[in-house]
């Protein structure tokens, strides 16, 4: 070996000392690094136009190469979500690849298998809603006035600004067509993508910290080194926790939904589970989706309307329970965000990537305030995207 080469060889092991340590059980913990006088946000104008055109360039390509961007990202955040079990199967002696296609099979397996299993009551729930359509007027005749009233006003402002031509028809079919275009395009997408994910994830898991070392290695400075492994760890820590603890509360939340569901009549108790988890993942914008479906659900098929009301009113009970009382008290102590940029985020990302963007938007939100948290240039962005604790 080169003298080169056992430098960074030698940075690497020195890097990662502390780091076993913690791993095989010694209380060594590293202590944070005293990081250099921060230079300030640039202020030349050059130099923020450059990371203005930098910034809108790289936004550019992830929207028009999503079909290439997105699968890579979901596998990264995937990467974190899996890690902490990669690490236990290690500790038992199972090779990384094994460990990896072991995982894989099985939680994959299990998405394909409850999948499967709730498509058949979907597709009876996608039956009945066109001989629904009646029953669903009739009990919503009471707001036949009100919407008459409101394509009225709607219609003589379109012509107002159109300089009174009648283009207003129509308008609700094809709203209506645009929302379903782009509800299809993202899962069609997103399901395009499936292997994809999968494959770059398998060589992520087996790779271990390939990326971390080459990194490292490359790094001009020893500091530059403990720096890069110590946001690296800060990074995995926090973002696996996170989405291991939304991920076991939205399982809680299926559960319970599907049991409500259950109870109050409306059956078919792990497709509604099924919805309820899936939809967690999207905050407050999949939740307030969910009250809607399962408000059409008990209109379509319970009576009297009280009961028809109970399934939507018992979900959104199950979901301030766990969104505003549970999940908060688990996370508060990692990292907490600004809501309205999480609004903004869930917004931008599902406008670049659809339903996917939207569910990865406030992981990459979270990742982007660790790293701007450990990169003391950039404090002051970390500390703008900080929520109320």
């Amino acid at each position: 070996m080169s003298t080169h080469g056992q430098r960074h060889g030698l940075a690497w092991m020195d890097v990662l000392d502390n780091r076993n340590g913690q791993r095989d059980g010694v209380a060594t913990a590293p202590p944070k690094l005293p990081l250099a006088e921060p230079p300030g946000l640039p202020t030349d104008p050059v130099v923020v136009c450059l990371v203005i055109l930098i910034t809108l360039a790289l936004l550019t390509v992830a929207y028009v190469a999503a079909d290439i961007i997105l699968p890579i990202v979901l596998a990264f955040v995937l990467k974190l979500l899996f890690q902490p079990v990669m690490r236990l199967l290690e500790k038992l002696g199972v090779p990384r690849s094994i460990a990896a296609l072991l995982l894989i099979l099985a939680v994959f397996g299990a998405i394909v298998g409850v999948g499967a299993a709730a498509s058949g009551p979907a597709t009876t729930w996608a039956g009945k809603l066109p001989e629904g359509i009646a029953r669903l007027q009739e009990r919503l005749r009471f707001l036949d006035e009100p919407i008459t009233t409101l394509r009225t006003f709607l219609h003589h402002a379109d012509g107002i600004v159109q300089g009174g031509g009648g283009g207003g028809s129509g308008g609700g079919g094809a709203a209506g067509t645009a929302i379903a275009a782009v509800l299809f395009s993202s899962t069609t997408h997103f399901a395009g993508s499936f292997f994809e994910t999968i494959l770059i994830l398998f060589f992520l898991l087996v790779s271990g910290n390939t990326f971390l070392k080459r990194t490292v290695e490359i790094l001009p400075t020893f500091r530059d080194k403990r720096q890069a492994v110590e946001l690296s760890q800060r990074v995995e820590e926090n973002i696996s926790a996170y989405l291991l603890t939304i991920t076991i509360m939205n399982a809680a939340v299926g559960l319970a939904t599907g049991a409500a569901m259950w109870a109050c009549g409306l059956g078919d108790p792990l497709l509604w589970g099924v919805v309820a988890f899936l939809l967690n993942y999207v905050p407050i914008i999949g939740p307030f989706f969910g009250v809607g479906l399962f408000l059409l659900a008990g209109l379509l098929t319970l009576d009297p309307i009280w009961a028809a009301l109970l399934p939507a009113a018992l979900y959104l009970v199950i979901h301030v329970i766990e969104g505003e009382l549970v999940t908060p008290m688990l996370l508060a102590k990692r990292f907490t965000l600004n809501p309205v940029l999480v609004i903004i985020s869930l917004i931008f990302w599902f406008w670049m990537w659809g339903v996917p963007g939207a569910i990865l938007a406030v992981p990459m939100l979270a990742i982007f305030k660790i790293i701007c948290d450990g990169v003391q240039p950039l404090a002051a962005i970390g500390h703008f995207l900080t929520g109320d604790e």
